[in-house]
């Protein structure tokens, strides 16, 4: 009999080390404990019981990366979502793209970072029904201008612009020394990651108690800073650039709506308990459709 679970979850928050380059990495670990911490009880119609949940540690090689993806791929479920937290770095040839993983070098980094080709094939052969990659991440100079060559000729930038798998979060541009003290890191205030857990523990107004992740959209990218999300780039000014990886429509994943519980209930005297069985009872077996 094939057993079904809810969701699969793995985050990855990747520590870059202490090459000058990477600290754009620097609070990559907070941003996955974010995640972690948020994510799993958010699920409108698993919430945490239903949530598998695989945290890597900062400091984990790729190879640890890759088989944690492919092991949550594995297993039979309804959504494989996957976090990417950290610095991104480009091949030589500006072609590809990988997550910069702990004691890199600017030498080595492409080569033994975590690849985002083999972290996107792992979720396409996985056996979920569905599958959302997360990604807040950073890139140096060159890999924002492999980015900005778009999405033709076999450039980084087809990677995010037509993507294998759905797409939700933010990359921005990180320079290092100075300067790159003022971008905004992954996982710090922000960042898309502060943003969707900000997002997801405070409700939208006005919105229905089961609410997708392009529902969240415009309450998300409201909160992150130096995106555009009309355009995909960042105003100027002197910020750092930033691109917004806006969800697709469809998709059968939704997320609890905080604040239209709180509005149904508001008025009443309530334990935290009560509040928490009701919370619990209102989560169909299976979701309506997005």
């Amino acid at each position: 009999m094939r057993v079904v679970s809810g969701i699969d979850l793995v985050v990855i928050g990747a520590d870059g080390g202490p090459d000058r380059g990477f600290g754009g990495s620097a609070n990559a670990a907070a941003g996955a404990r974010l995640f972690a911490d948020v994510l799993p009880g958010m699920c409108f119609d698993a919430g945490s019981a239903g949530c598998r949940v695989d945290v890597l540690e900062p400091g984990a090689d790729a190879n640890t990366m890759l088989t944690a993806v492919r092991e949550a791929a594995a297993r039979p479920g309804r959504w494989l979502l996957v976090c990417l937290v950290g610095q991104l770095v480009a091949d030589p040839r500006g072609r590809r793209l990988a997550l910069v993983t702990g004691g890199s070098t600017a030498d080595n980094a492409y080569r033994r970072g975590l690849a985002w080709d083999w972290v996107v094939s792992a979720m396409v052969h996985g056996d979920q029904e569905e599958a959302l990659l997360l990604v807040d991440a950073v890139a140096d100079r060159d890999t924002w201008a492999a980015l900005e060559r778009g999405g033709g000729e076999d450039g980084a930038g087809e990677l995010l612009s037509y993507p294998r798998v759905p797409l939700w979060g933010r990359v921005g541009r990180y320079t290092a020394g100075r300067r790159g003290r003022d971008a905004v890191l992954p996982g710090g205030e922000g960042s898309f990651s502060h943003a969707l857990t900000t997002v997801l523990q405070q409700g939208v107004a006005g919105a229905p108690a089961a609410v997708s992740p392009l529902d969240l959209q415009p309450a998300v990218a409201g909160l992150i800073d130096g995106g555009d999300p009309g355009s995909g780039a960042a105003p100027g000014g002197g910020a750092p650039g930033a691109r917004l990886l806006v969800p697709p429509q469809g998709g059968r994943l939704l997320m609890r709506n905080r604040a239209a519980v709180r509005g149904a209930l508001a008025g009443l005297s309530l334990s935290e308990e009560l509040l928490a069985v009701l919370w619990r009872e209102s989560a169909p077996t299976d979701p309506p459709s997005a």
